[in-house]
């Protein structure tokens, strides 16, 4: 009998041990099976490749010129920080925070199972059983999201043992190949803190204003207690939550031995205080400058391969964050006065209704709020209309600050398009760098980038005339006659006649030299060089110079009736400043990486274009727009005309209907330029406030007279490197005026170049041209 009963016991004593062995070796095939996905049966999970090279979404950062941090691009604000830069005390929360065994464990707590287990079983509910190691898997392998469970995972209740067990799985590879540091590290720099805040350095930042060395125990405290639920225990949303959550950690920490109970308890009495300062991607500087950096970098990109807003890059830029300043406040002050002339201007009257009488209601119709309305009343326009002119809270733009009020769509579209808007860049002529970027009054309100936008260039385009005479082998000092000249040209496919006239609609009938044509950028003689010179040769010689935009090579180029961009006219004066050597512009001087190798730089692109000597008269017409007295840029003198040891230059530039006011100003180490006009060309002054001489001039004027009477930028001054004035204009005899008949009717070819008077047939031009609507009417 009793050695039934020992054979019994060692019969289930053996079954133990082998149920033991079969329940391990199950658990062990279980787990093989599911870190290499068997039959598919379990879905991917994190290569040794990610594991042993960790990449998680890291803001890049964006450097001016001065050193200066401008702005980040980011799809989860973080920036990583190493171990020893984050004070001890935060090490001490975590741990007896949210995993007290984490130095005795390998990535799994065995003992806070079980325990989570026997609370479940008693209580109904468990504590949490996961490790600061498997907390960093969820954050930075994202195996509950990005990998799937394969075909098992479809079973109810399986889809979460999956992702259990790849945590597991993932969290022994971290143990096996980081120390207990390291995982905490990276720990640090992954975890979600709320508002935004990825990581212990941008936390740090965000709540308290400080570094992550430098948080105080409380502070840290805090942030630690955020970690169990980041919207609940928020010290901005829930403020007594989140002191109540602080002081559980502070008590963990003198659980743990890492605080006195005095010392406990008088941190525990503190105040709640925050410091919060949330980083909002639209509060960064020179926002249009950064969105110009995404467009200038989205081919890099890639081909590259590289991310701007997750790859933790350093991105070095041109910008200089004083100059920037300068031309901010230069783009303020004067649009704020321009928007007070153009309120008294047009009083209640709404500038687009004679010639874009359903402007508003065009614009409603491109909304997304429209196709909506239209989705729910498809057949019930009364309804659309009621609800477009429905009133509702909105947020407007006044430059005394975004204000709330009770405005329908129609009458917010109203209201925004009475604002007259801008464009300004400032450029070094020299290397091609841009200094300073304002894409209009206010990004929030306007996305849309006027720097980088197109608009007709008026007499700023004469520049390219004037320097393709220069070319042909004129001077300054030759002289052409004001008098009227009329080409046959294409009107919409109609033969007319097109006379363009001067600013003031007259003609002084006497010749001039062109030196003072250019300053008072009189029409007439322009339009005659046009002709001499070749539409076909001076559209080339703005494309040599810098303009990208599409030239229509009309008679009408001549008065810059085509369109071009800011960016390219300031950088084609550049040219001209810089000796006729055109240079590209650059907003990125180089990138580096997260593991600080250099990833990209900027090409040193140059290019002789002009000859030295053309580059040196152009200089010189530039110099009398603003000397001469009468001349159209001459206003420029109010700003810089005390500053006697640099050259100075500029051209106007104003289109139909004061639609368009241009202005850009040169000198040896900078050109600046800024456009100036309505939303739509219909928006516009209706008299000579308008000119780019009363709009964009000063603008250009109280931003260089910033920049050159500071004492940082004295090695901006400077003189033009040219030869001796008398060099340049000596001749044997001045040329004649070719085109001073004007009785004669002189006939454009499909080139725009004149057909000699003598031949009968006259040819007309094949290229579409409208006199009325390209005619460049104004002085400037």
């Amino acid at each position: 009998m009793t050695k039934t009963k020992k054979t019994t016991k060692k019969e289930w004593f053996v079954r133990i041990c082998l149920g033991i062995v079969i329940t391990i070796a199950v658990i062990i095939l279980y787990l093989f099976a599911v870190n290499f996905n068997l039959f598919g049966l379990f879905g991917k999970s994190p290569s040794m490749d990610a594991i042993m090279n960790p990449k998680n979404s890291m803001a890049s950062q964006i450097y001016s010129a001065d050193g200066v941090v401008i702005g980040k691009f980011y799809n989860e604000n973080r920036t990583p920080v190493k171990f020893g830069d984050i004070t001890p005390a935060f090490w001490n929360a975590l741990i007896s925070t949210e995993d007290e065994r984490f130095y005795e464990h390998n990535g799994i707590d065995f003992k806070g199972f079980a325990a989570a287990g026997k609370d479940f079983i008693i209580h109904g509910n468990a504590r949490g059983a996961s490790t600061i190691t498997q907390q960093l898997v969820k954050n930075m392998y994202r195996v509950r999201t990005q990998y799937s469970t394969g075909l098992l995972g479809y079973i109810p209740g399986v889809k979460m043992l999956i992702m259990k067990s790849k945590e597991w799985i993932t969290a022994l590879k971290l143990e096996v190949f980081y120390t207990k540091n390291e995982i905490l590290n990276m720990y640090a720099n992954t975890v979600d803190f709320g508002s935004h805040a990825y990581g212990i350095k941008t936390a740090a930042r965000t709540y308290f204003n400080t570094t992550p060395d430098s948080l105080k125990t409380e502070e840290v405290a805090v942030l630690v207690g955020l970690l169990k639920a980041t919207t609940f225990y928020s010290p901005i949303i829930n403020p007594d939550n989140c002191k109540s959550r602080r002081n559980v950690v502070l008590d963990n920490m003198y659980k743990h031995g890492y605080l006195t109970k005095a010392e406990c308890d008088s941190l525990s009495a503190l105040p709640l205080t925050i410091h919060f300062t949330q980083e909002n991607k639209k509060e960064q500087i020179a926002p249009y400058f950064r969105e110009a950096i995404v467009k200038e970098l989205n081919e890099w990109c890639e081909v590259s391969g590289n991310d701007l807003y997750a790859d933790g890059l350093q991105i070095y830029t041109t910008l200089d964050t004083k100059m920037q300043e300068y031309a901010e406040q230069a783009v303020l002050k004067e649009m704020q006065r321009i928007q007070r002339d153009f309120d008294v201007h047009w009083g209640n009257k709404k500038p687009w209704e004679k010639e874009q009488p359903e402007l508003v209601n065009k614009i409603a119709e491109k909304t997304e709020y429209y196709n909506q309305l239209m989705s729910i009343f498809p057949d019930d326009p009364d309804s659309v209309t009621k609800y477009l002119n429905k009133p509702h809270k909105t947020r407007v733009f006044t430059y005394d600050g975004t204000v709330e009020r009770e405005m329908s769509v129609i009458d917010s579209i109203d209201y925004m398009l009475h604002y007259m808007h801008c464009g300004f860049v400032a450029m070094d002529p020299q290397n091609g760098h841009i200094k300073a970027w304002v894409g209009d009054i206010d990004y929030d309100s306007w996305k849309y980038d006027k720097a980088s936008a197109t608009h007709q260039a008026g007499s700023t385009f004469k520049l390219f005339v004037y320097t393709e005479a220069m070319n042909q082998g004129l001077t300054p000092n030759d002289t052409r006659t004001d008098t009227p000249i009329t080409l046959q040209v294409k009107d919409h496919g109609r033969d007319v006649e097109w006379t363009p006239t001067n600013a003031n609609r007259r003609y002084s009938g006497r010749a001039m030299t062109l030196k003072s044509a250019f300053a008072y950028s009189t029409n007439t003689i322009a339009a005659k060089l046009g002709q001499e010179c070749g539409i076909s040769a001076i559209a080339q010689c703005a494309y040599d110079m810098g303009i990208t935009t599409k030239l229509n090579k009309t008679p009408s180029l001549a008065l810059g009736a085509s369109d071009v961009k800011l960016i390219d006219l300031i950088n084609a004066y550049g040219t001209i400043a810089n000796g006729g050597e055109r240079v590209t512009p650059i907003f990125v001087t180089k990138i580096v990486d997260a593991d600080g190798k250099t990833i990209y730089e900027n090409p040193d692109e140059k290019e002789q274009v002009l000859s030295k000597h053309t580059a040196d008269l152009m200089r010189y017409m530039l110099r009398g727009g603003v000397m001469i007295p009468g001349g159209t840029s001459q206003a420029l003198l109010q700003y810089i005309g005390d500053i006697h040891d640099t050259d100075f230059g500029g051209k106007t530039g104003t289109t139909n209907n004061n639609s368009d006011g241009w202005f850009v100003g040169v000198s040896p180490h900078l050109v600046c330029g800024a456009w100036v006009g309505g939303e739509y060309r219909s928006i516009h002054f209706r008299d000579g406030q308008g000119q780019g001489s009363r709009t964009a001039l000063p603008i250009c004027g109280r931003f260089m007279r910033s920049v050159f009477i500071s004492n940082h930028y004295k090695n901006l001054h400077g003189r033009f490197d040219s030869t001796k004035e008398d060099d340049l204009f000596r001749r044997d005899e001045a040329l004649k005026d070719t085109l001073e008949y004007i009785d004669t009717l002189i006939v454009a070819d499909d080139m725009g170049n004149p057909i000699p008077a003598d031949n009968k047939t006259k040819t007309t031009s094949n290229t579409e041209a409208s006199p009325a609507e390209n005619t460049n009417e104004q002085k400037q």
